[in-house]
C-alpha cells in the first residue's frame, strides 16, 4: 500500500497516513512498483508452490500480485522450515507455511468480532499467527474470509471444486431472522460452500459460524423433498396440491365444528421475516385466530 506524497522525500503507508486537504498522492510509479517487487520477492522466500492444491488457488492475492507485477523467480534464498498443517478449529484448518503475516486474521478477530482469540507469537523469523484465547474463538470464519492467501481453509468443503468452477448464487441465511445475506458455491447441483461479499446485506460481510458453515444439511439425503402424506400408519409420497389440498381439508373441518381458536400455528426463525408475516396474516384472515406464535431465536 506504498504511495509517494508531494512534499514528502519517502514513500509512505497509504493505510496509515491521513487525509488532509489538498494532498496530492501518487499510487502507481517505477519508483513504487519497484519496492512492491521486492517486497513481494522477500514474501516468496518461504512460500510454497502448491498453487495446484491449494483451495485458494485461482482468487488469491499474493498469486494475482505475482501476475500482475510479471515476477517470474527470487532472487533471494532461504532454507525452509517446513510446517506442517494444523487444525485451528474442528472447521478451520492452518496451514503456517503459506501465511505471510499480514495480520488481517488479528484484527478481523480483534476488531470486527471483539474476540481476541488469536495474536502473533514469537519475535523476527519465528512469528506467527498463534491462538492466544482459544476459549473465545466461535469458529465464525472471519478470519478465513479476510485471509488473502490459502494459509486459512474450510475444513468442511476442501478442493471440491475450483473458485471459477462454482456457480454463485445469492440468498438469504435461514438460520434465523437477521436476514444476513451471503452466496451459495454451487457445483454440479451440490453447495461446496458459502461465502460473502462486504457490500451487500447488514451483515457486510460477515457470518456466524452457522451461515458460514452449516450448509451440509442441505445436501443430506434424509432431507424431505417432497411432500408425505400418512396413511394405515405409513408414510406416501404426494403432490403438492394434494397435500396442500388435505390440509385445506382438515382445517375447514376443525374450524366448523371446534371454532377459528381450535387451531395454532407456530412459525420458525429459518424463515425469512416475509415468509413469518405471510403465516401470521394466513392464520388471522383465513383461519381466523390469533393463535400465532414463534420461536424467535437468534
Amino acid at each position: 500500500c506504498v504511495v509517494e506524497v508531494e512534499g514528502y522525500a519517502n514513500p509512505m503507508t497509504a493505510c496509515n497516513t491521513p487525509v488532509i486537504e489538498g494532498i496530492k498522492v501518487v499510487t502507481n510509479s517505477e519508483r513504487l512498483q519497484k519496492m512492491r517487487k521486492e517486497n513481494l520477492q522477500l514474501i516468496l522466500i518461504n512460500h510454497p508452490l502448491d498453487c495446484p492444491v491449494c483451495d485458494k488457488g485461482g482468487e488469491c492475492s499474493v498469486q494475482d500480485l505475482v501476475y500482475g507485477l510479471g515476477l517470474e523467480t527470487t532472487p533471494y534464498r532461504l532454507q525452509k522450515v517446513e510446517r506442517r498443517s494444523v487444525y485451528a478449529t474442528p472447521l478451520i484448518r492452518f496451514w503456517p507455511d503459506r501465511c505471510i503475516m499480514c495480520l488481517r486474521c488479528v484484527a478481523a478477530c480483534r476488531d470486527i468480532k471483539a474476540l481476541g482469540a488469536i495474536d502473533v507469537s514469537g519475535c523476527g523469523y519465528d512469528s506467527q499467527v498463534s491462538p492466544v484465547n482459544v476459549e473465545r474463538c466461535e469458529s465464525c470464519g472471519e478470519c478465513l474470509r479476510l485471509c488473502p492467501t490459502g494459509a486459512l481453509t474450510e475444513n468442511l468443503s476442501r478442493v471440491k471444486g475450483r473458485p471459477w468452477m462454482a456457480q454463485k448464487v445469492d440468498t438469504t441465511c435461514t438460520y434465523c431472522g437477521c436476514g444476513c445475506q451471503l452466496e451459495l458455491n454451487t457445483l454440479d447441483g451440490r453447495i461446496i460452500g458459502i461465502t460473502t461479499q462486504d457490500n451487500k446485506g447488514t451483515n457486510r460481510g460477515s457470518l456466524c459460524v452457522k451461515g458460514r458453515f452449516g450448509y451440509e444439511f442441505i445436501n443430506s439425503e434424509e432431507r424431505l423433498k417432497k411432500p408425505l402424506i400418512k396413511k394405515n400408519g405409513q408414510f406416501h409420497e404426494a403432490t403438492w396440491d394434494e397435500a396442500l389440498g388435505l390440509i385445506a381439508e382438515r382445517f375447514g373441518a376443525i374450524k366448523a365444528s371446534h371454532g377459528p381458536d381450535a387451531i395454532a400455528g407456530l412459525t420458525s426463525a429459518r424463515c425469512t421475516n416475509e415468509e413469518n408475516y405471510l403465516m401470521q396474516k394466513f392464520m388471522r384472515a383465513a383461519i381466523g385466530t390469533n393463535n400465532i406464535d414463534h420461536c424467535a431465536r437468534l
